[in-house]
């Protein structure tokens, strides 16, 4: 079994140390936070060992009545593999502890690419990870660019892409983020850092990409516009995609004309916190014109990254080639919608 360290346990981290608890060839060798809150009281409860990310601050979890089974440096050694999951920038400052024990890690689309080995999508990548040291699974975003740019290239060619993103101002629990009453160019110049991180995984991919940030929480939105290298009817895209079991077309009976519905529909099918690893495309929209092709589809920017993390530490690992860790991903995690 894969012993696997989860190094920060808030919206990316609880959610990869449940799905590594469902792996049949991993287990959570132990969650580490920076302070107690509701999350590690949580960790707790779900039976994982928790550990103390910042030395200073471990006795607050024995004032708050929380049992810590160690600093996080024991986590580390222990662990095959650490998946960090902190906030953007603490995971290049851990580095030097994953490198000091020895212990393969992953970080989280946040980083800055040149600081790991490789940047990884499972659909378009998986091999170049394979034995690596430090990989990157990129971000929300990049991840849902990356997913439907992949077969496209393959069956079709793909000339240029053309993305605007709509992204959500915050986290339901991200209180201090914002606009709350404002649409902002985010950024105002071109292209937004979307386009260059998806170049990280298609380092030949010609594609450019706008940003935009919304008073809303839900999910992010794409257009995209990609230009092919061959004329294509759209019912052919839509062949093509129904057989990536991370992508997942809206049917038009279905009624769901926005990320509110489609939230609602995760949590009437039973997904845990509401949760949608596959990108929703809403199948109406795939339209052709000449070689171009647009869509819409929306990023559930809390939990899309999830089966990604799970298929690196198998990558990482060598534990298994693309298509077995993608089967296994999916079936034990039940993805598709």
């Amino acid at each position: 079994m894969i012993q696997v360290a989860i190094n920060g346990y808030g919206t990316i981290g609880k959610r990869v140390a449940d799905a590594v608890r469902l792996q049949p060839d991993m287990e959570v060798a132990g969650v580490a936070k920076t302070r107690p809150n509701f999350e590690a009281e949580a960790a707790l409860e779900k039976g994982f060992d928790l550990y103390a990310a910042v030395e200073e601050r471990a006795d607050q979890f024995d004032e708050a009545g929380l049992e810590i089974a160690g600093p996080v440096e024991e986590l580390v050694d222990a662990a095959d593999v650490v998946v960090d999951a902190t906030p953007s920038g603490i995971g290049a400052k851990n580095k030097s502890m994953y490198e000091e024990y020895d212990t393969p890690a992953l970080y989280q689309g946040g980083e800055d690419a040149d600081i790991v080995d490789v940047s990884f999508n499972a659909r378009s990548n998986y091999e170049d990870a394979t034995g690596a040291d430090h990989v990157r699974v990129v971000s929300c975003n990049t991840t849902g660019l990356s997913r439907v740019i992949a077969p496209l290239r393959e069956a079709y060619g793909v000339e240029k892409v053309r993305a605007t993103l709509v992204r959500r101002g915050g986290d339901p629990g991200q209180t201090s983020r914002g606009p709350i009453n404002d649409i902002l160019p985010n950024p105002v110049t071109i292209p937004s850092h979307h386009g260059p991180d998806v170049e990280t995984i298609f380092d030949d991919l010609d594609i450019d990409t706008l940003g935009m940030k919304v008073p809303a929480t839900l999910m992010h939105m794409h257009s995209l516009n990609v230009t092919l290298e061959e004329e294509v009817d759209a019912d052919d895209v839509r062949e093509l995609f129904a057989d990536e079991s991370r992508l997942f077309q809206i049917p038009a009976h279905f009624d769901i004309d926005g990320s509110g519905k489609l939230k609602e529909y995760a949590m009437d099918a039973g997904r845990p916190r509401g949760d949608i690893w596959e990108n929703c495309i809403w199948e109406e929209s795939i339209s052709t014109v000449g070689t171009d092709l647009y869509l819409f589809q929306g990023i559930h920017q809390e939990s899309d990254v999830v089966p990604e993390n799970i298929d690196a530490i198998r990558a990482i690992t060598g534990e298994a080639d693309a298509g077995e860790s993608i089967a296994t991903t999916d079936e034990t995690m039940g993805i598709g919608l």
